[in-house]
């Protein structure tokens, strides 16, 4: 019978799956079955061979005889339609498998265990990179828009997150050489290097008239809960998320934190036992019912606003010009001045240390860190409430 749609629209189903000849399109079934589904099929030989060739995704008779029609012609050429299009459907497999999101993603999956930055990683690669040319072949992509993915991560994000997005994907792409028989990476000596990190990494280090102005107004009651911040991390010397999220099952009965590693940047557990001036300061926040967080404003989260609070402490110390990152290295500086051994002052601040070291060497270090961190309390005291009342600004490097 010749199809129509309307004839094909009143076919009804029986118990058995029906092929439908159509004798408007040679070689051009109508699968009907017992269900009711429909679908189409062309019947061919290839060198004496019959075959079959489902047309997939096709639900129009148009559309069927226009596949079938176009697969008869490859069939005049001496192709066989049908592998033909199996040969398409794994080359697209590939092609899909080889962009430059799969490739990442599979390094991700591989080699995520030894890395200590894996969901920084997996953020800017979703941020950053997916968007632009994770759907891009890896395998031809060009220089070019290597470059044009940096120019736009630098004009919105600045250099260093520019330099940091080339330096995650040269270590895939290398990662992929190593995997891959024709793979080269498009990245070259030269591409970075956007911000140049010994030109402009930070040194800035608050000056003692500076850390008795800040600690003052941190002091200040409505500089609370951010002003018990900033005393605690020039007392302590860690980072603000570990600060700000600091729970208050992390600090055992003799005041040594814990950070998890999964708090921890270096991905390993940081202990530091807390000084009594620290211990005194944490002791001084208020308890809120069901929240596990020692700073937080709602009860449920830990405190997330810093450049309002940080504006506010500005104007009433009178100093500018630094961040919340800067009062590490202040500390860090003030147990030098302290005379602290350096593997210790690098153990307070939770450094990782070299792998044949932690390796070897088991010793935790408590007993040293907390001598560490008195000597900082007593240093910060010294600078705080100075002799006399006045504060004379030492000298980083030596004792004052």
């Amino acid at each position: 019978m010749r199809l129509t749609a309307k004839s094909i629209e009143h076919l009804r189903p029986i118990a058995k799956r029906r092929e439908i000849p159509d004798s408007g399109c040679r070689g051009l079934y109508l699968i009907l079955q017992p269900s009711g589904a429909r679908s189409y099929a062309i019947r061919y030989r290839h060198r004496g061979v019959p075959k079959k060739l489902t047309l997939k995704g096709v639900t129009s008779l148009a559309d069927a005889r226009a596949t079938a029609t176009q697969a008869l012609r490859e069939l005049a050429s001496g192709a066989d339609p049908a592998a033909a299009r199996k040969e398409a459907a794994i080359k697209a497999a590939v092609a899909k498998a080889d962009t430059v999101a799969a490739i990442c993603e599979c390094y991700l999956k591989r080699e995520g265990l030894r890395l200590r930055t894996l969901d920084q990683r997996r953020a800017i690669f979703a941020k950053k990179i997916y968007p632009v040319i994770g759907d891009l072949p890896v395998s031809e992509l060009r220089r070019s828009e290597i470059t044009s993915l940096l120019d736009k991560i630098e004009d919105k994000s600045g250099a260093r997150a520019a330099d940091m997005a080339l330096a995650m994907l040269r270590r895939v792409f290398n990662w992929h050489s190593l995997r891959s028989d024709d793979f080269a990476s498009p990245i070259v000596r030269g591409m970075g290097n956007r911000f140049n990190s010994k030109e402009r990494r930070r040194t800035r280090v608050l000056g003692d008239r500076e850390i008795a102005s800040v600690w003052a107004a941190a002091s200040a009651g409505g500089a609370q809960p951010y002003g018990a911040l900033i005393k605690l991390a020039l007392l302590t010397s860690a980072r603000r998320g570990e600060l700000a999220s600091l729970r208050w099952d992390e600090i055992d009965g003799d005041g040594t934190w814990t950070l998890p590693a999964g708090r921890s940047k270096t991905k390993t557990e940081i202990t530091r036992p807390l000084s009594r001036a620290a211990r005194q300061i944490v002791d001084q926040q208020s308890r809120i019912d069901g929240c596990a967080y020692i700073f937080s404003l709602n009860g449920i989260t830990p405190t997330q606003n810093f450049s309002a609070p940080k504006r506010a402490l500005d104007s009433a110390s009178g100093v500018a010009d630094w961040r919340f990152h800067d009062l590490r290295r202040t500390a860090r500086s003030l147990l030098s001045r302290a005379g602290v051994n350096v593997d210790i002052a690098e153990r307070c601040l939770g450094h990782a240390m070299a792998p044949i070291r932690d390796t070897y060497d088991k010793h935790r270090y408590i007993d040293e860190m907390r001598h560490a961190f008195e000597a900082l309390a007593a240093q910060l005291d010294r600078i705080v409430h100075p002799p006399g009342g006045k504060v004379l600004e030492g000298r980083f490097g030596r004792s004052p």
